[in-house]
């Protein structure tokens, strides 16, 4: 095959090489321990037998289960991931490779005759790259990164085309791609939702009431619910980073009394609107203006009532490898990214729809 093909890890490690990143940006983050015992799949594996007692999985120390059971998730998750580019990558040098048979060409010239004249960035572009892109330099010059910059959006560009070249080629092809996309369990009972529980697509949103990412993000979760009315549930669980974020644990406490009274969501966009408000006081001056019994919320969110359960949400994200905030999962399959455009949710959301009418 051509060496000249760049796969989407090539651009992957170029903009890490780039930015020099180590965390997800468009989200918050902070560490996270899990202390649940339920490890999920595998727990009932029996390691050893003493006196013909049986030690399983589930029988070890609860960080040693629980890292096992994300590294089980992780390892899924990263399989899919490099099946997924690799299946790409092969289609697409099928696809070219018989097109530049066809013409009595080499793959390579072939793909140089029809992206030679395209493949352009100028100096605007790399401009206004580095500008969006200044907080995450480190303050780096442009002077010092005009190369890298230029390099980065060029391979950007040609890997563009290079997709719109082999879906114009698959047109005229059969190609049916049999991988399954990696899926995550996730509990969703008695959790906070929204649409109809028999929707084809069901979007689990793992945040955090403090979280400025997640505040912004609400714009995009408002455009999902209208543009797919009838067709998504929306389902909520509660990540609050307490680490980096004092007053997420309560609210996150505070929206599931709110839940009691069948208020959730009301309470929810409220205390997303008003981020900067979230003491105690606060929480209890929203429950009044969001129409609840203001004595009946103080009691369960002075009880600690819902603390157990906001730590088992926080369990379950860990062990799904949810790290910041807002993490996502549209029916099971992650979404990386954070607070991601609304077109990159459209995507996969799209896709679930096409293969629920299969």
């Amino acid at each position: 095959m051509f060496s000249r093909l760049r796969s989407p890890h090539f651009l992957l490690l170029l903009l890490l090489l780039v930015l020099s990143l180590s965390l997800a940006l468009g989200a918050c983050a902070a560490e996270v321990v899990s202390r649940d015992p339920d490890t999920g799949s595998g727990s009932a594996e029996v390691l050893a037998i003493i006196d013909g007692e049986p030690i399983t999985v589930a029988d070890l120390d609860v960080e040693v289960a629980d890292q096992l059971a994300k590294l089980e998730f992780e390892y899924g998750s990263e399989r899919y991931q490099l099946l997924r580019e690799g299946l790409e990558q092969a289609v697409r040098e099928h696809l070219l490779e018989a097109a530049a048979v066809a013409q009595g060409l080499s793959a390579e010239e072939f793909v140089e005759q029809e992206l030679a004249d395209k493949i352009d960035v100028t100096e605007a572009e790399v401009t206004a790259w580095h500008e969006a892109n200044k907080a995450r330099l480190s303050g780096r010059s442009l002077e010092t990164m005009r190369p890298a910059v230029r390099e980065f959006l060029l391979e950007q560009e040609r890997e563009r085309l290079l997709g719109e070249l082999s879906d114009r080629l698959a047109a005229d092809h059969s190609v049916k791609m049999n991988l399954d996309p990696f899926r995550a369990e996730i509990d969703l009972s008695g959790h906070p939702a929204l649409g109809p529980e028999d929707a084809p697509v069901t979007l689990v949103e793992f945040s955090d009431f403090e979280c400025p990412y997640c505040g912004s993000f609400l714009g995009t979760i408002e455009r999902v619910k209208s543009e797919y009315e009838g067709r998504i549930q929306l389902v909520y669980r509660q990540f609050p980073l307490r680490q980096i974020h004092p007053n997420a644990d309560r609210a996150a406490q505070a929206s599931l009394c709110a839940q009691e009274q069948e208020r959730f969501w009301e309470f929810h966009d409220l205390m997303f609107a008003e981020q900067r408000a979230l003491a105690v006081a606060d929480l209890k001056d929203k429950a009044a203006r969001t129409g609840l019994d203001v004595e009946a919320f103080a009691t369960c969110l002075d009880s600690g009532r819902y603390a157990d359960r906001v730590q088992n949400d926080l369990n379950a994200g860990a062990r799904l490898g949810v790290t910041g905030t807002p993490a996502l999962f549209v029916n099971g399959r992650p979404i990386d990214g954070g607070a991601v455009p609304f077109e990159t949710i459209a995507k996969v959301i799209d896709e679930e729809l096409e293969r629920a009418r299969r």
